[in-house]
Formats: C-alpha cells, structure tokens, sequence
C-alpha cells in the first residue's frame, strides 16, 4: 500500500477513536442511548428532544436532569443542529450498547430516572429518596449540593420511609410518642418530645432484640431439659 492511500487510512483510524473515546459526551443522561434530536440546555448539559420534553412532563419543575440546575421558565428546547451533525458521524463509528448486564433484572432495584427498559441501580439516595443507576447517580459524586446526601446500598422499600403526613425523609425517633418521625413533624406535633437519631433507636433495639431472643432461648433450653427428664421417669415407672 502506497504512502498516499495510507495516511488517509491512518488519519480517518484516528478520528473515529477519538469520535469513540467522545462517545459517553453524545449519550444521553435520561435514556442512557445516543442522542436523537439533540437539544442543549443553559446548563451545557444535551439531551435527547423527546427524553427531556416527557420528563419536564412528568415534574413539577422544569430542572436538569443530570445536574438539577431549576429554571424558573420552561426553556423553549431547539434542536441542536451543530450536534446532531456529529452524531450522524459518530453513528458511523463502532458504536457499542450499553453491557446487558447493566440492566435491572428479577429482584434488582430499578433507577427511577431510566425511561424505557430500565438500568440497575447502584445506590439509593435517603435524601432524594429514589434510586440510580451508575450514570444518573455521578451527579451526587460530582455536585457539592448533593454530596452531602446520604447514599446506602439499592432499597426497593424507600416509599416506607417517607413520612405519610408531609412526605418527607424519616430522620428521627420520638421515644414519647413511639413513632417515627420527620422535621416537619418536629416543628408541628413533637415540640417538647423525647426524641432520638433513627440509627440510635435502631441499635438500642437490636440490643433489645438480642437480650429477648437470649432469654427465650434459655427459656426453651430449660424446658428441653425438664421434658427429658420427664420422658425418662417414665420410662422407669413402665420398666418398674
């Protein structure tokens, strides 16, 4: 192969490995594919037309889904010529879909921020209260609002620890009243109350739990050894 048809090889190699190393920068956060029809917010964060458009639907508020900047007015969404152009490119390149594994199967937590067929969540979010997969949960690392939250291991039950008068996270235990409560409940019905951290009473329970189980068990221990006993007098006055 000559000189001349080589470096044309060689420099449409290097463009399409930098097109595929650029790939996570023209997926989108929402769908979690390549977008189509992309649009681009205030932000500078792209996503697909229709992912944004339906999940603006399905909120309150006109947010980003991958950083959570609130606009005050819906943003009137035009598609993004420049980048739909560079997707086309990149379409041509070897693109690969997400690893199958990623996605929720039997039993795993779904995150709730996937549309369509849904990924696996990796963490669950006490303060946000919903799930998140590997790519919806980075905002939490990369975000110093959101850092501060609490992230524990994927929790399908996060319903059961709102608070069913205000909707809010359950942080704190009113030992008066005992129940679980809010801050909200705090400040409205537990002023004056006796109250501890949930991870405080849940030890204190457990150590509870424990001392009970002991106690019933040498309870049943010492009935084992009282029923033997009687077996075996039994069996003497029969041999008797």
């Amino acid at each position: 192969m000559t000189d001349s048809l080589c470096l044309p090889l060689l420099t449409l190699t290097m463009a399409e490995a930098q097109l595929c190393g650029l790939q996570d920068e023209f997926t989108c956060s929402v769908c979690l594919d390549t977008l189509t029809d992309p649009v681009s917010l205030h932000c500078g964060h792209n996503f697909c037309l229709k992912c944004l458009s339906n999940y603006w639907d399905q909120s309150q508020v006109c947010s980003c889904p991958q950083c959570r900047h609130t606009f005050t007015t819906r943003p009137e969404l035009n598609r993004n010529t420049l980048l739909n152009e560079v997707i086309k490119k990149l379409k041509k390149t070897t693109l690969s879909p997400p690893p199958p594994q990623n996605y929720a199967g039997p039993g795993d937590v779904e995150c709730d921020f996937c549309t369509g067929k849904k990924f696996r969540a990796m963490k669950s979010c006490l303060t946000c209260m919903a799930s998140y997969c590997q790519t919806h949960l980075q905002p939490h690392y990369e975000r110093d609002a959101l850092k501060h939250h609490k992230l524990v291991d994927p929790d399908r039950n996060l319903k059961e620890k709102l608070c069913e008068k205000h909707q809010k996270s359950l942080e704190l235990f009113c030992k008066t009243d005992d129940s679980c409560i809010c801050m909200m409940c705090v400040v409205t019905g537990h002023n004056g109350h006796k109250m501890v951290e949930l991870e405080t009473e849940r030890e204190e329970k457990q150590k509870q739990l424990g001392a009970t189980l002991s106690n019933i068990k040498r309870r049943l221990l010492k009935r084992e050894k009282t029923l033997k006993e009687m077996r075996r007098a039994m069996e003497e006055m029969k041999v008797s």
